[in-house]
């Protein structure tokens, strides 16, 4: 199983940013994928859950009404819309997945909100 995150930068508070995970190793579809994100000193946190088939979604209450998490089945792919960015968004984002066998994390896109 392999995760492989990118898109993430620094932006000025108020803005967005679209995180990718791009997976390969295993069915995509029969599996939920999970954004997660590590401030400096704090622990990681779920952002962000989406079911195998996409019908289904929840997020963390501090990014309700402000990202939008998606996939798309035929690029294995799932991605984080963020908008309305703010300081505290500011950690280093982690896609995850979980099968019978084990958790799974990508190495992880910094993302940076600041003027």
């Amino acid at each position: 199983v392999q995760l492989v995150e990118s898109g993430g930068g620094l932006v000025q508070p108020g803005g967005s940013l679209r995180l990718s995970c791009t997976t390969s190793g295993f069915t995509f579809s029969n599996y939920a994928m999970s954004w997660y994100r590590q401030a400096p000193g704090k622990e990681r946190e779920s952002v962000a859950t989406i079911s195998g088939t996409g019908s289904t979604t929840s997020y963390a209450d501090s990014v309700k009404g402000r990202f939008t998490i998606s996939n798309d089945n035929a690029k294995n792919t799932v991605y984080l819309q963020m908008n309305s960015l703010k300081p505290e968004d500011t950690a280093v984002y982690y896609c995850n997945t979980h099968d019978l066998w084990g958790v799974y994390w990508g190495q992880g896109t910094q993302v940076t909100v600041s003027s």
